[in-house]
């Protein structure tokens, strides 16, 4: 338990909260980044992990070739990219160096500041093993993105596994949440000397756990390019219920793996997850309006945006506002049951 009174004279609080957010905008723009990076098959395009010197791209032209000559021997590039141009290539190398790159930057951005204040003995006291804990969860996520790339690496495979993806994108989404939650905790240390961490309602939990499924089945859509199956809402392909596909299949393998499934489970679960983000929201207005505003816009917003999306037909610009939003409904969310618990923590 933190024991608030006890806290070093050199503490800043609000220093580490302004970092902390700075840190969690570096994380949402490294969650689109990662949308685009899969919407144009780029994930593939680096077949090796090198933390050190992958930092640097090809410099030269016989480097470049090298990186071509690695790409073309695995089996997304016949089937997906065969008679591509070492031109077109560079541009799927961009969005997969830049979003590793991003992550590199994530890493030091977290690390170095955290070291400074660390030194500075600016940390408030119960916080240092909170910070290591999510500096420790950024590398996870760093490894589990070298799983996910390895997964589509392997003989037969064309993409990468899309429970790795999931994995990947749900532990950024989870670092996120512990980042501004921390942010929102060490705020109002700053406000007040006797505050205490806000904990977890069985509101904030609930809806968690609601938020949490729709995600996983938005990391399988990509994973699966089941957005694809079909351009049509409120009916996929002219039918409501993937029937049809649901007898194709054992019961489990189709609500995991099965694209029309897929798509279905995530395009009606979105109306749970709605009812209990209203939910979230009125029980936090009369604590803070802000953040039940904030809920409601990014739900809202992110309802239209993933019908638009589909019936598009998922070009690459909206699929990545779509994930933009997604990111920021965490954000909201995590507010507003930071907000319900804080307000509990203080009856």
């Amino acid at each position: 338990m933190l024991q608030p009174t006890r806290n070093p004279v050199s503490a800043r609080p609000l220093a580490l909260a302004n970092w902390l957010f700075a840190v969690a905008a570096l994380i949402v723009a490294m969650v689109v980044v990662g949308g685009i990076t899969r919407l144009t098959e780029s994930g593939l395009s680096i077949t090796d992990w090198d933390p050190i010197s992958g930092t640097l791209p090809p410099l030269t032209h016989e480097q470049w070739q090298a990186e071509f000559a690695h790409y073309r021997q695995i089996d997304q590039y016949a089937a997906i990219h065969a008679g591509m141009t070492l031109a077109q290539f560079k541009g799927i190398f961009f969005w997969e160096y830049f979003h590793r790159l991003l992550g590199r930057v994530i890493g030091m951005a977290f690390f170095l500041p955290l070291l400074w204040f660390w030194i500075r003995g600016a940390i408030p006291r119960g916080y240092k093993m909170r910070l290591i804990a999510l500096l420790a969860l950024g590398g996870l996520q760093g490894a589990f993105g070298w799983l996910m790339v390895r997964s589509g690496l392997q003989p037969g495979m064309v993409e990468v596994s899309h429970y790795w993806l999931a994995i990947h994108l749900i532990t950024a989404l989870f670092t996120l949440s512990g980042i501004i939650w921390t942010a929102l905790d060490l705020r109002l240390l700053h406000r007040s000397h006797l505050a205490r961490p806000a904990r977890l309602t069985l509101a904030g939990a609930v809806t968690g756990v609601i938020l949490l499924i729709q995600l996983v089945y938005g990391a399988f859509m990509a994973g699966l390019r089941a957005g694809l199956v079909t351009d049509q809402w409120p009916l996929i392909n002219g039918q409501f219920f993937p029937a049809r596909e649901f007898a194709a299949r054992p019961f489990v393998d189709a609500i995991f793996n099965d694209p029309y499934v897929v798509h279905w489970i995530h395009r009606w679960w979105a109306w749970v997850a709605v009812a209990a983000l209203i939910w979230l929201a009125r029980k936090v207005r009369p604590i803070d309006r802000r953040a039940s505003v904030a809920i409601h816009i990014t739900f809202g917003t992110q309802i239209l945006l993933g019908i638009a999306t589909v019936m598009a037909g998922v070009p690459i610009w909206l699929a990545a506002l779509h994930q933009l939003v997604g990111a920021l409904l965490v954000i909201a969310t995590t507010w507003g049951a930071h907000a319900l618990g804080s307000e509990r923590r203080a009856l």
